[in-house]
């Protein structure tokens, strides 16, 4: 299937390892021309040179820390200046941030500083632009919701979805559309590294809660993301879409 993402111009937050990668190989696969964003320069050049040398145009990096709430408008303008504009936004930015019941305001603060503030922020920075071409397409990598445990990136994940879903409403009518991707296990660094850093760990969890009876790869998120950024995307919005091997039913 052709997606028609030839020539469609993106940005990819998060993009160092893990999911944001996987989004920015399958778009870059797909045609679209991609920027990568992430705090370590090295990752994003590994990422950028790993997509290259597939034969497709060359991601380019932009190192931000998004935590910083001017980095958004540098990380638009940059992209800006290169592509010329920008007709979709994938926010993978996030990790986990396990919290305790009288956990201070400062740890609460930064668990959604990174995990809801960043996407806003990025959001509103390539808005303008979107709007005045009446076309784009917003995605946001979320999680869980169903938390075993308090959690900042939990709470953060949820006000995602509860402001994505208003503003897809209020965007619907111009043009651009706004859907949230919540992966189950991924084998990414966040996962392999600090949820199931073992091989014993990972086969019990895929044992009792996964169906499929596997963690997915980055790409499997990065499939539905370059179907959600296609034209042939247009009617979905406002949608919160699981992509997690059928964990969702059974244990997160």
């Amino acid at each position: 299937m052709d997606l028609q993402l030839s020539g469609r111009t993106c940005i990819v937050t998060g993009a160092s390892t893990g999911i944001g990668a996987g989004c920015a190989r399958v778009l870059a696969a797909q045609g679209a021309r991609v920027a990568i964003v992430g705090r370590r320069e090295s990752f994003l050049r590994d990422v950028a040179d790993s997509i290259a040398a597939t034969g497709v145009e060359r991601p380019l990096p932009i190192v931000a820390n998004l935590l910083d709430a001017f980095a958004s408008i540098k990380v638009a303008d940059e992209a800006l200046a290169a592509f010329g504009h920008v007709d979709i936004l994938v926010n993978s930015l996030g990790n986990s941030r396990t919290l305790k019941p009288d956990s201070s305001d400062a740890e609460w603060d930064e668990a959604m500083n990174l995990n809801f503030t960043s996407t806003r922020r990025m959001t509103q920075a390539v808005l303008p632009q979107m709007r005045k071409q009446k076309w784009g397409r917003i995605i946001n990598i979320t999680g869980s919701m169903e938390p075993r445990a308090t959690n900042g990136a939990t709470a953060a994940k949820g006000a995602v979805h509860m402001w994505s879903k208003g503003l897809s409403c209020d965007l619907a009518a111009e043009g651009i559309t706004v859907n949230c991707i919540p992966p189950g296990r991924i084998n990414s660094e966040q996962i392999l590294s600090r949820l199931h850093p073992t091989e014993e760990a990972r086969s019990e969890f895929i044992e009792r809660y996964i169906p499929i009876g596997y963690f997915g790869e980055p790409e499997a998120i990065g499939d539905l993301v370059a179907f959600l950024s296609s034209p042939l995307a247009r009617y979905i919005t406002g949608a919160v879409i699981p992509v997690d091997g059928g964990m969702h039913a059974f244990g997160h």
